[in-house]
């Protein structure tokens, strides 16, 4: 196969997932819902009785290349997210937001567990805790515009929302470098945590965290010496891509956690305070959502296999998605009605953090690739984002038609 001839499934890919992500745009749904039918429409080419069009969708290069863009995307994706997470908010959201995330992630995360263990008793606590651990990534995009749209954003729930999606966004990242790290650190198949391992992957992990975190103090001083003597000069994103791709390699290499947590901990660090990071975070955005972010959200369509899905595992998966909706819609309503919310008010907080998007198809990939979910989750994974992104946006308005029929 010639080099020349990888430009056809690229070429495809892009067509197909741009416009089709500017479809479900316009009907109000995440453009990720879009690439990701891309996918399927592309994996379909597979049935296609054309000896070309096989090897140059399926074959070995062409899968390899496309592997290899989607991990770019994938670490683009999260680089992208931790330069938009303000921690700033962490200190200014008060208790409300603390209390209103940590239930909103151990909720949906023991509900996933609890499924996964009924339905396969025989597999490994870090497997039973991943698929948990899938249903703590939340997405309030959905959340937002709809908010906008009513003018009820800076209402009290709607602070609470957008303050718990940002600790949220920290909680779920350290979950799943934890288990991350053990799946890495040997073979469990029990539920034995202290297997030989354990104390060694415990240390890297947070010798991980530690490291990182120094080395972004001495980064973000460089940064902000060379934003005072060149504001908006190109090198400041392209260091910063650098220093991105550096930490993903070491996370994963040297230390056994997740290259994503690499990409998210250098955009939180690289990020929030520096006078450069919206700048920083355009460029980054322009490059991964132009090129390499589709093409990852593309794969994922390619490689979903409904062959996988016997009966039972078709039980699970629609248990799956509704202990997936619930579990936000009760740990976060139950978070802020505990803080002293109204029953309103705590209904749209859950409402609000349901929404799912690429950040629980990252978890799902991670933990395939890890070999503790069994790729057949795809599927319902995508039902999960269609349904919470279909269902919060008619939900929320709802819950404001009282007060919208007195305005």
């Amino acid at each position: 196969m010639q080099a020349f001839e990888l430009l056809l499934p690229l070429a495809v890919i892009l067509l197909l997932s741009k416009s089709l992500g500017l479809g479900a745009h316009k009907c109000g749904m995440p453009a990720v819902i879009g690439m990701l039918v891309a996918g399927i429409l592309v994996g379909l080419l597979r049935y296609v009785p054309w000896p070309y069009l096989q090897e140059a969708f399926f074959g070995a290069e062409a899968e390899y290349t496309i592997g290899v863009m989607s991990k770019i995307g994938v670490v683009l994706i999260m680089f992208s997210t931790g330069l938009g997470t303000d921690l700033k908010k962490l200190r200014s959201t008060g208790f409300a937001s603390v209390v209103i995330t940590v239930l909103g992630v151990l909720v949906p995360m023991g509900l996933g567990a609890l499924v996964a263990f009924l339905f396969f008793p025989g597999a490994g606590i870090l497997s039973v805790l991943f698929y948990g651990a899938i249903l703590t990534a939340t997405s309030v995009s959905v959340t937002v515009v709809v908010l906008k749209e009513l003018g009820k954003l800076n209402t009290r729930a709607g602070t609470a929302i957008v303050a718990a999606a940002v600790i949220d966004d920290v909680l779920g990242i350290v979950i799943l470098s934890v288990l991350t790290g053990f799946s890495s650190g040997g073979e469990q198949t029990g539920w034995d945590w202290f297997h030989p391992n354990a104390v060694l992957v415990s240390v890297k992990i947070v010798l991980f965290f530690v490291l990182a975190i120094a080395a972004g103090v001495g980064l973000r001083k460089l940064f902000d010496l060379m934003e005072r003597r060149a504001p908006h000069n190109r090198r400041v994103p392209i260091l910063s891509l650098g220093a991105c791709f550096l930490y993903a390699y070491a996370a994963e290499k040297l230390f056994g956690v997740a290259d994503i947590t690499g990409a998210y901990l250098a955009g939180i660090l690289l990020g929030g305070t520096l006078s450069e990071t919206p700048y920083v975070e355009s460029k980054v955005d322009t490059m991964g959502y132009l090129f390499f972010s589709p093409i990852f959200f593309a794969s994922i369509g390619m490689d979903l296999d409904f062959g996988g899905i016997t009966p039972a595992f078709l039980a699970f998966g629609c248990v799956y998605v509704i202990a997936a909706l619930l579990g936000k819609l009760l740990g976060c309503g139950l978070g802020a009605k505990l803080c002293g919310f109204s029953g309103h008010e705590s209904l749209r907080v859950g409402l609000g953090m349901m929404v799912r998007a690429e950040v629980v198809l990252i978890c799902t990939e991670r933990g395939v690739a890890a070999g503790l979910v069994d790729p057949a989750l795809y599927p319902f994974v995508f039902c999960i984002i269609l349904l919470s992104s279909v269902l919060t946006p008619i939900l929320l308005k709802w819950s404001y038609r009282k007060e919208a029929k007195s305005a």
